[in-house]
């Protein structure tokens, strides 16, 4: 915390009360002078003391404050508090700093000593603006730092007989003090984490989960690694203009296996398993034709929009992708269950979580070990798949994907493969981008017009209710559509268990 004292003691240091009338029935006295003494020579001192005046800012947000020195009970100084709302115009603040306020009835040219004060309130200005930048940057020490600093030179400005310059020393006062209690607010739900470290602990849960991926879930890490290489050369590329962690191009592996189709039991699908909300605050489109979650360069930029969001409010990467598998709602509220200021890593927050949340961590990590070092592990991994390679061309009409593949001799797999956004294996009707093998762009943009222009089926929703010895397959004859149809609209997962009495909604071509 530093030398209290700096080296002799000086029991003696209150030079006059300060007096803040805030209400009429709430007065306390305490000592400007001494406490500009000790502030700038004790940082923590400093920090307390600016966290106390904008509380007292807060809390009192329209009381008027005197300053009363302890010889002349007559108020030299008196300013009204402006009201202060939840949130504060930054900008409109630090433009009032930046800007000496010149009496109009009675205007002069500012002296020397004048010049100096507003020297110091300008070079205040500037820290608290660094300050900014090192906290978004998650430099919260070097943040506090910097605001000291501004502190320090807002103290050297002196504002006897109601200078001109009071009012902009205690807005920048206030600016200060609610950095302050930000930051340390900001304390209570995050730890502090490097911005480009992603800690490689070995423990009992991570020795456990490698354990798993050396029997039991063998085959689907050999098996996701292999198709890691079609889509992490990208990731890596979008990872690396984010300035984010290159483990996170693992994350895939544990969400989806790296499966641009895969869905979850809570309806989450894609790489980076995106419920549709969250797809769609990160921006996600998803309609009729579409589904962008499954794609993979749009879905890896969602996905690196909302590890950033999670980061600025966690701090800490193994917190972060907890709150990414579950939302950092769960996770926040567990930590307020807690009764300490936040818990000092994750491994304490581990238990507390639910079980595949809580397992999703040391998974990852476990795989994190594995790939940097299978030998170790007696794993041989193999050799990744090739990246994906295609063109993109720009078409103005609805098509299937089968006959553009039959239009231009590729093959229909390799079409679906490079847009698995499209649902229904049709573009849609407008404008579109369309991903094509490399060098059949020009061929496709050729031979357009002679590709039939696709029409979405005429018919209509009905309504049936399953009877005794009825089957999908039966159902579908009836109703001239297919099993896969009715199963996927009625999210049956298992095409042969219907019961008697369950209502199926079904697309009719009569």
């Amino acid at each position: 915390m530093g030398d209290l004292h700096s080296g002799e003691k000086n029991p003696s240091t209150f030079k006059g009360p300060v007096r803040f009338s805030l209400t009429s029935t709430c007065n306390f006295s305490i000592s400007t002078d001494s406490i500009e003494e000790m502030v700038v020579k004790v940082p923590y001192l400093r920090t307390c003391i600016s966290l106390l005046w904008c509380l007292v800012l807060l809390s009192y947000g329209c009381a008027e404050w005197k300053i009363h020195p302890q010889n002349d009970v007559k108020s030299t100084t008196s300013a009204k508090c402006q009201e202060r709302k939840g949130t504060l115009d930054i900008s409109q603040r630090e433009e009032d700093v930046g800007e000496p306020r010149v009496n109009q009835t009675n205007s002069h040219q500012p002296t020397e000593y004048e010049d100096k004060n507003q020297q110091f309130l300008d070079q205040a200005l500037e820290s608290y603006q660094e300050s900014q930048r090192l906290w978004a940057e998650g430099n919260i020490e070097q943040a506090l730092r910097a605001l000291d600093q501004a502190y320090q030179l807002i103290l050297q400005v002196k504002t006897e007989d109601g200078h001109k310059l009071l009012q902009q020393k205690e807005d920048l006062r206030f600016l200060i003090s609610k950095r302050i209690l930000e930051i340390y607010a900001s304390r209570h739900t995050a730890v502090q984490g490097n911005h480009r470290e992603i800690p490689l602990v070995m423990n009992s849960y991570v020795e456990k989960e490698i354990r798993y991926f050396q029997t039991v879930d063998k085959n689907f890490l050999l098996e996701s690694y292999r198709r890691s290489g079609k889509y992490r050369p990208m990731i890596l590329e979008q990872l690396e203009k984010a300035g984010l962690p290159d483990e996170l191009s693992w994350l895939p592996l544990i969400e989806s296996g790296f499966r641009v189709r895969a869905l979850s039991r809570s309806r989450a699908l894609g790489l980076w398993q995106f419920i549709p909300s969250t797809g769609y605050k990160f921006g996600l489109k998803r309609n009729r034709w579409i589904d962008e979650r499954m794609d993979p360069e749009k879905s890896t930029l969602a996905a690196i929009a909302y590890l950033t969001e999670l980061h600025q409010i966690f701090g800490d990467w193994t917190t972060v992708l907890a709150a990414y598998n579950c939302g950092e709602g769960a996770v926040l509220r567990v930590i307020k269950t807690q009764k300490v200021n936040y818990l000092d890593n994750f491994w304490d927050l581990y238990e507390k979580l639910p079980y595949e949340t809580a397992r999703f961590v040391p998974r990852f990590l476990a795989a994190l070990h594995i790939i940097n070092n299978p030998e170790k592990f007696g794993m041989m991994l193999g050799k990744p798949h090739k990246p994906l390679a295609f063109e993109e061309v720009t078409i103005n009409k609805q098509v299937r994907l089968k006959d553009i593949a039959k239009g231009i001799g590729v093959s229909y797999e390799i079409l679906t493969s490079l847009n698995p956004e499209l649902r229904r294996q049709v573009t849609p009707n407008g404008r579109y981008t369309l991903k094509v093998p490399p060098g059949m762009g020009s061929r496709l943009l050729a031979k357009l017009k002679s590709i039939p222009r696709w029409k979405p089926p005429r018919g209509v929703y009905v309504y049936h209710r399953v009877k005794r010895g009825e089957t999908l397959s039966h159902i579908a004859r009836k109703y001239r559509t297919t099993v896969n149809a009715i199963a996927r609209l009625n999210h049956i997962r298992r095409k042969d268990q219907i019961r008697v009495g369950q209502t199926l909604k079904i697309f009719s071509r009569r």
